[in-house]
C-alpha cells in the first residue's frame, strides 16, 4: 500500500515522470477508508452523488450544504489521497467572491485539500481568485455536467476541430489561471491526447481515452452498484450490487424462517 500523502506537487511530478494518476469518487467514510488502502490518488467527492447517493435525476440539485456534508464524511476516512471536492451547480461562477467563499467552506468546514470548478476560459477571474485565496482548483472542460441543459444533454464534446480548438484554448487558459490538473470528460481520444500535450498541468480523463495523464470514475460505477445503462467508458470491476441484493435477500429469508438469529449469533 502506498503511504506518501499526495499533494497538488506531487501529481505533477507524476506527470513529468511518466506515471499515470489513478483517481475515483468517494462520498462516505467507508469508501474513503478503502480507496486509500488500495493507493488510489486522488479521491474526488463529485456532485455526480446527487445521482448515485440522493437520487436526484442529475446533478443541478445539489448544495452547498450536502456537498459539505459527504467532503467531511470522506475526509474523516482519508489519509493519503488528494482530497477534492466538487462545487456544486451555482456555487461557482455568479461572481468571484462569492465563488471564493464557497470554495474557502470546503477547506475550513469540511477538510477539502482542493475544489474542482467546471468551466474554461469564462472561468479564468473565478478561478485566479480562488488560487489567490490558497485554495487549489482543479479544472474541468468537455463534457461539464452542470451544463447538461444548455448542451441538451451528457454529449460527446470535441468532435469538431473547432470544437478541439476552443477546448485547447480553454486548457491553457485554466494552466495560465493556476489549476494543478484539468478534468477531461467525454472527448475524443485523439482530442484528449493533443490536450495533455499542451499543457504542463496533468489531465484526468472520464471517457477520453488513454492518452490522459490519469483517470477518474465513479465508485459506484466501477463496483456494479448503480442501475441503469453504464456509459460507454465505464469498465466495471465487480458486481458488487448484485452480490448486495442476495444478501439482503437471504437475510430477509432467515429472518423469516426464524433461522437467524441462531445460538452462534446469539449472547
Amino acid at each position: 500500500m502506498k503511504t506518501d500523502k499526495v499533494t497538488t506537487t506531487r501529481l505533477i511530478e507524476m506527470k513529468r515522470a511518466g506515471e499515470r494518476i489513478a483517481a475515483l469518487t468517494a462520498y462516505d467514510c467507508c469508501s474513503a477508508r478503502v480507496l486509500n488502502e488500495a493507493g488510489v490518488d486522488m479521491i474526488l467527492v463529485g456532485d455526480s452523488l446527487g445521482m448515485v447517493v440522493l437520487g436526484y435525476p442529475t446533478t443541478l440539485p445539489v448544495t452547498m450544504e450536502e456537498m459539505l456534508h459527504h467532503t467531511r464524511a470522506v475526509a474523516r476516512g482519508n489519509t493519503r489521497a488528494m482530497l477534492v471536492a466538487d462545487m456544486p451547480f451555482m456555487a461557482a461562477g455568479v461572481t468571484p467572491g462569492e465563488t471564493v467563499r464557497n470554495a474557502g467552506r470546503f477547506v475550513k468546514e469540511a477538510g477539502a485539500e482542493a475544489v474542482k470548478i467546471e468551466g474554461g476560459a469564462e472561468m479564468r477571474d473565478h478561478i485566479e481568485a480562488v488560487v489567490r485565496a490558497g485554495v487549489p482548483v482543479l479544472g474541468h472542460i468537455g463534457l461539464t455536467p452542470q451544463d447538461v441543459l444548455v448542451l441538451g444533454g451528457y454529449k460527446v464534446q470535441g468532435k469538431s476541430p473547432a470544437a478541439v480548438r476552443r477546448l485547447l484554448n480553454d486548457a491553457r487558459v485554466l494552466e495560465e489561471s493556476g489549476v494543478f490538473a484539468i478534468v477531461l470528460e467525454c472527448l475524443p481520444a485523439p482530442a484528449a491526447s493533443k490536450i495533455t500535450r499542451a499543457v504542463r498541468v496533468p489531465t484526468i480523463g472520464i471517457g477520453a481515452g488513454a492518452g490522459c495523464d490519469g483517470q477518474i470514475l465513479v465508485l459506484h460505477d466501477i463496483l456494479g452498484m448503480y442501475p441503469g445503462r453504464k456509459a460507454r467508458f465505464v469498465k466495471r470491476y465487480a458486481e458488487i450490487g448484485g452480490a448486495m441484493r442476495d444478501a439482503v435477500a437471504r437475510y430477509a429469508i432467515e429472518v423469516r424462517k426464524g433461522t437467524y438469529p441462531d445460538k452462534e449469533h446469539s449472547y
